[in-house]
């Protein structure tokens, strides 16, 4: 199974090298042709100029980029060129209705598509450990099941094309609310004089406990948020959300709330920090005890 991989962001990195380490990646491609001949050269893989010349060498292709619009861009450079009888497998963050699209587009050429969100972070990317949401054909998945076991843990089949990008909205509903949650719970702990190493530590092994509190806990606690999930991507995905359930004729006020609050890190320069800098907006809410 020669493997394509294309986008090289935190994440689709280490995706390409797990695929790599599987001895499934024949080469990638990024809109920045630098970085990928920076990894096609550490994993003696190729890593052409044209999108075409990749597409037209693999039997798979893994895209993951940041934007409904990128997606739609690469599908497009892919219909051209990709062969007849390939999968296209989409691990970017979009619309199902965009998944439904790229998949329309692909079919025309005989091409066949999956929408595979992934979860789990830089780190689960890092340990091919992800959580992958699968939409498209069952027969298409089960051909495609070793990249995917490449790359991720947890490989599930939720339906018909778009059925992950619904998976993978649910998951990022969840991640506002419990990312908000951790960072009001911290600072309250902080504005009452706790120590913060001990709160994670002891609420993360009782029923608080979570994924977040755990990996993102820490960066609250010392005040620094490096980018592992940037604000500005999970605002991107949370506008998705709300547009998805607008259709069902429904609002979310956690997702309402969130992406007011992105808005206010947004403005004041946070966009690129991780969503873990919520707490910079939870520790403003408490006052110092006033003095007598």
């Amino acid at each position: 199974m020669r493997t394509g991989f294309v986008g090289l962001g935190a994440m689709g990195t280490s995706m390409a090298r797990n695929l790599h380490r599987a001895g499934l990646l024949h080469g990638v491609w990024n809109r920045t042709p630098e970085k990928a001949r920076a990894l096609g050269g550490e994993l003696n893989c190729a890593a052409p100029d044209k999108l075409s010349e990749l597409a037209q060498a693999c039997d798979v292709l893994v895209i993951c980029v940041s934007a409904d619009a990128d997606v739609l861009a690469v599908v497009a450079g892919l219909a051209e060129s990709v062969r007849a009888g390939s999968i296209v497998i989409d691990c970017s963050t979009v619309s199902a209705e965009t998944a439904r699209t790229a998949a329309a587009q692909l079919r025309s050429r005989g091409v066949d598509f999956l929408d595979a969100p992934v979860s789990g972070g830089v780190e689960g990317a890092a340990k091919g450990t992800l959580a992958i949401m699968v939409g498209g054909d069952t027969a298409v998945l089960e051909r495609a099941r070793p990249a995917l076991q490449a790359m991720g843990q947890t490989i599930t089949h939720f339906g018909a094309t778009g059925a992950g990008q619904a998976a993978k909205a649910t998951n990022q509903i969840m991640v506002a609310g419990i990312i908000r949650a951790n960072a009001e719970a911290l600072a309250f702990a902080a504005a009452y004089g706790l120590d913060l190493g001990k709160v994670i530590g002891t609420l993360g092994s009782g029923a608080a406990a979570n994924w977040y509190l755990a990996n993102r806990g820490p960066n609250m606690q010392r005040g620094s948020y490096p980018a592992g999930f940037r604000v500005r991507l999970h605002q991107k995905d949370l506008n998705i959300c709300r547009d998805m359930a607008r259709e069902r004729g429904a609002q979310l006020p956690v997702v309402d709330s969130v992406l007011g609050e992105y808005a206010q890190l947004i403005a004041a320069g946070y966009g690129d920090e991780d969503i873990s800098a919520i707490f910079r907006l939870k520790a403003a809410l408490f006052r110092p005890p006033a003095t007598s």
